[in-house]
């Protein structure tokens, strides 16, 4: 059987040995600087899209619930199926090339869209795009680092990412400031960051292939992708941990309604909320991620869920609204951190290198179907419970996962390390 070393470093170093390959290079960069580009165009529609949808179309929570779960889930619809053209053509780079050019037109269509059926419309064409590119991108991640290093290439690709997530409602924010009601500017200015993204991809992006670069080193050539590659039963427990995890994992938007509803907040500085996760996210992802390195990448996952159970009460215990507002943003940010680029990284090590986009597509096609649920069914538990005892539910079921998760996940360093 093709195992024990599918996953040596492109070198032709064995296991055990250091790779001569930096920690974090020039593939890392140059994807980073594309997501932070394509970030500050998604991310600044995003940011108002919440407070739109209830406060000016008038949505109830549950017909944004609906429309939530549809940016939280729909591309899991297709990510398996990115995952897959990527293995199968061993050309990942021109697949997410694809995947960043949907979103960029989904663009296009934004700047004529109206009412709720029209932004619905175009958010599934736009996470479309995303779900075809995500594997991909976090495949070619994965296969240009060494193995003791991927928690940190993943922190400071999310780092560049998160950066951009952290622009976009700050240019948002401020386009409005000086053009009140001027929504179209906005998504003029997101359009152009879209097309900036894809051309930086399409023009400078490094073509890295992973049987083409085995071929290339002294390792054997891994066998072509077969899709009983994705039934390892070392992969098993990660898919069913993050779905039970994900379940629980309402969207940030009905975090930030909670916030609103908390009291003593105005509309104006919806927006900014983003802003706060994200700079908490900016300033966590590297460290996160060397953590992760050290402690082992499923111990930081469960820690990150920890994170957001607090985030959760801090949106609607009785405190300060100062507090209530830090303290969920900044937990909101590490439990994103923790969480984000872990998945892909456990996800990446323990399937065969002929289908590492693969792998990870089927753990994140986990995670966006678990979240889409899970922001429905929160939109429901909302209307009929009230924000503050819905939260305080949900809170309270996720702690009680986490303890079911732990006594899992945690081998999955274990077996990832071996690969």
């Amino acid at each position: 059987m093709y195992i024990s070393v599918r996953d040596r470093p492109a070198g032709g170093t064995s296991r055990g040995s250091t790779s001569t390959r930096p920690p974090v290079g020039r593939v890392v960069i140059t994807l980073g600087v594309v997501s932070l580009l394509t970030d500050v165009s998604s991310e600044s529609v995003a940011a108002i899209l919440p407070l739109y949808l209830t406060a000016v179309v008038g949505l109830t929570p549950v017909a944004y619930g609906l429309i939530d779960g549809l940016y939280q889930g729909v591309s899991a619809l297709v990510r398996l199926g990115g995952g897959w053209l990527a293995d199968a053509s061993d050309r990942p780079k021109w697949v997410a090339f694809l995947g960043y050019g949907l979103s960029a037109v989904a663009r296009v269509f934004l700047l004529f869209a109206s009412g709720a059926a029209g932004i619905a419309a175009v958010v599934t064409a736009d996470r479309i795009g995303k779900g075809i590119r995500t594997a991909p991108r976090d495949a070619m991640i994965s296969t240009a680092t060494p193995t003791e290093h991927l928690g940190r290439a993943f922190g400071v690709h999310r780092m560049l990412d998160t950066i951009g997530a952290a622009l976009g409602p700050l240019i948002a924010f401020g386009l409005l400031v000086l053009v009140p009601d001027g929504y179209s500017v906005v998504l003029v200015v997101s359009l152009a960051f879209a097309l900036a993204g894809v051309a930086l991809l399409g023009l400078l992006g490094p073509d890295v292939r992973a049987r083409r670069d085995r071929e290339r080193s002294s390792g054997p050539t891994p066998p072509p992708f077969r899709w009983r590659d994705l039934t390892d039963a070392r992969l098993r427990p990660l898919l069913a941990v993050a779905g039970l995890l994900g379940l629980l994992t309402i969207g940030d938007g009905f975090i930030y309604l909670a916030l609103l509803d908390h009291g003593g907040i105005n509309v104006t500085w919806f927006p900014l909320f983003y802003v706060g996760t994200n700079v908490a996210y900016l300033l966590l992802a590297v460290p996160v991620g060397r953590l992760a390195d050290r402690v082992g990448r499923a111990r930081t996952l469960i820690l990150g869920h920890l994170a957001l159970v607090g985030a959760y009460l801090c949106a609607v215990l009785p405190t300060s609204t100062a507090a209530a507002t830090v303290g969920t943003l900044v937990l909101l940010g590490a439990f994103y951190a923790a969480t984000d680029g872990v998945i892909a990284a456990i996800a990446g090590r323990l399937v065969p290198v002929q289908a590492r986009s693969s792998g990870i597509a089927a753990a994140q096609t986990v995670v966006a179907l678990a979240r889409m649920l899970a922001s429905a069914g929160f939109g429901v538990l909302w209307l009929l419970l009230g924000p503050t005892v819905a939260m305080a539910s949900v809170a309270a079921l996720l702690a009680l996962a986490v303890l079911a998760a732990a006594t899992r996940i945690t081998r999955l360093d274990g077996a990832a390390a071996t690969t």
